[in-house]
């Protein structure tokens, strides 16, 4: 008979169906506020959710179909040159028509495996085939930016050194070196045994193995040189936040191939990210480091700080040698709720980005599962998150809170603005006074660059996130969010979602199973909320609380042993 561990958080159970006790799971679990969180708006306006599930479909359909005929052209081109492993690949403009890229620009070898790797693993999320699409087997493609040649032998922003000073921080900016190897072991969770890939995760994860070993708890660099194996600085800030990528690679290297050096060596990041002193945070690593934390402690009995970590994402950061301001936004720009989003707190007034607010939720979202003390700050925040997310799309803001109000249609509101700021920083006449204002970077990067390179490819890309794990109910402002989605290299047999009721007052919801004769148990009350539900229930969620709802094939027993909750295979 086999076991499946539920993790609902580390607290001390009795055995299922006792007759001494009325709450045979104990205590419902304790709500910790983030008091960053707190000051958000329970009711966020104005207020809609898009279909973020269609636009994830509709990036897909756009970004790589080589023969479109929007009056962008193809966003997408071959690339033949055949780096680090002999075989073709393919690029992506990071912005629209980024005069820097394209088949006819730098020889067509510019182009950055954060967007690539970030549409691939949304359209992934959304059971899109990136294996077998259109005769290309994109999965296989993206090993190129395995960066062999040079010897650092990880996944990189860029597949050769020539192009990379045209940007994407090679081997100068530390998050650049390790986002692409978080989100390539995400993508062969969900895309396993494409040819070559275990042998590239087995060498990403031996090189992060050898860097947590020689930096040994000090994450006190710019970035570090895996061909030397040794810690650089530069003019960039130290980012000891690269430990929280270096730890979750690491977990996950472990989960998959059972080695416990890697496990080992997780925790000696985690624990160096534990040991900071104040936030240091910047783009995506904390936050992707804290479910780490997260998880280590509820899988192995760690006792890091999640709440402390927490703090410094939602906070910002504070000291001046670091990346001063960067946090999450509370409050509104102009008339616009748009807490939640995250960017800078202080550059502008706010500055707020789309790929990091989505790729947040990301690693946020499925920590619930194992800290469950945060299932109501996390679900109010996602709330705040998931409404103003929609304000970087051309149609979902007014013209005159955007850039390129005559450009709205370019891209029938598929790829987005890069960013949402507080006012305008190009110095346009028509946006003075204005706040927010809808736009990007692109025209700032490259003199030659069109005014419609403020539309982000690169930001736009991550859209499958927000696909794969948000769904709307029957009651405004519930949202359903899939706690399984992003939590990769995990056991996600048990569909698991989480639910914050804004209300002050008792609100019904219609849940229906993902399988037929189901019981529901909620993680945060510790109880059953329904038993043998053939297809659709109604549920009573709490005022002002959240639920993680578990899905369990009907008549399953659980039972309780050290701490955890385990199911049997019937």
């Amino acid at each position: 008979m086999k076991k499946h561990r539920l993790y609902f958080g580390l607290f001390l159970l009795v055995a299922l169906f006792s007759c001494e006790s009325k709450k045979p799971f104990g205590d419902a679990v304790i709500q910790k506020p983030v008091a960053r969180i707190e000051s958000m708006p329970d009711f966020p306006k104005p207020y809609k959710i898009i279909d973020w599930k269609q636009k994830a479909i509709d990036f897909d359909e756009y970004v790589f179909d080589f023969n479109t005929d929007r009056e962008t052209g193809p966003l997408i081109w071959l690339d033949n040159h055949q780096r680090n492993i002999p075989q073709q690949t393919f690029g992506l403009y990071t912005a629209i028509n980024d005069s820097r890229q394209g088949p006819d620009n730098n020889n067509g070898e510019f182009h950055e495996s954060l967007t690539s790797f970030s549409a691939i693993l949304g359209a992934g999320l959304m059971g899109i085939d990136k294996t077998n699409q259109n005769g290309y087997n994109y999965v296989k493609m993206i090993q190129n930016y395995f960066n062999s040649d040079i010897g650092w032998n990880i996944m990189m922003n860029n597949t050769c050194p020539e192009t990379a000073s045209l940007g994407g921080g090679y081997g100068r900016d530390w998050w650049y070196d390790i986002l692409p190897n978080v989100l390539y072991y995400n993508i062969c969770d969900i895309f396993p045994d494409v040819e070559n890939a275990d042998e590239i995760q087995r060498a990403i994860a031996e090189q992060f193995y050898k860097a947590d070993s020689v930096l040994n708890g000090n994450y006190d660099y710019s970035y570090f040189d895996y061909a030397q194996m040794k810690g650089m600085v530069n003019h960039i800030p130290l980012q000891q936040d690269a430990a929280g990528g270096h730890g979750y690679v690491l977990l996950a290297a472990y989960k998959k191939y059972g080695d416990k050096r890697y496990l080992e060596r997780a925790k000696s990041a985690i624990n160096a990210l534990n040991n900071q002193q104040e936030s240091r945070f910047y783009e995506i690593l904390l936050p992707i480091g804290i479910y780490t934390a997260a998880r280590l402690n509820a899988e192995e009995g760690t006792n890091y700080d999640i709440h402390k970590m927490l703090d410094w994402v939602f906070e910002g950061t504070k000291n001046p040698d670091a990346r001063q301001g960067w946090g999450v936004i509370v409050g509104k720009l102009g008339d616009y709720d748009v807490s939640g989003l995250q960017g800078s707190i202080t550059d502008g007034g706010g500055y707020a980005f789309l790929m990091n607010s989505m790729k947040m939720a990301m690693a946020l979202v499925p920590l619930v599962k194992y800290a469950p003390e945060y299932a109501r700050a996390i679900g109010k925040w996602m709330l705040n998150n998931v409404n103003a997310s929609r304000l970087f799309f051309p149609a979902e803001i007014p013209d005159e809170n955007q850039w390129l109000p005559e450009m709205k249609d370019y891209t029938h509101s598929i790829i987005a603005y890069e960013g949402l700021r507080y006012e305008d920083d190009y110095g346009n006449p028509r946006l003075k006074g204005v706040h927010p204002v809808a736009l990007g970077d692109g025209p700032k990067w490259d003199k030659n660059n069109p005014k419609e390179s403020m539309f982000s490819v690169y930001s736009t890309a991550p859209v499958g996130i927000m696909g794969a794990i948000v769904d709307t109910t029957n009651v405004e402002m519930i949202l359903k969010l899939n706690c399984n989605a992003t939590d990769f290299y995990s056991d996600r047999k048990f569909p698991t979602y989480l639910f914050f009721n804004p209300y002050n007052e008792v609100k019904t919801i219609r849940y229906s199973v993902s399988e037929n004769h189901s019981d529901i148990f909620d993680i945060v009350s510790k109880r059953y909320v329904a038993k043998n539900v053939a297809k659709q229930v109604e549920i009573a969620l709490p005022a002002n609380e959240a639920s993680i709802l578990v899905e369990i094939p009907a008549g399953t027993k659980i039972e309780g042993k050290d701490h955890q909750f385990f199911n049997h295979d019937r």
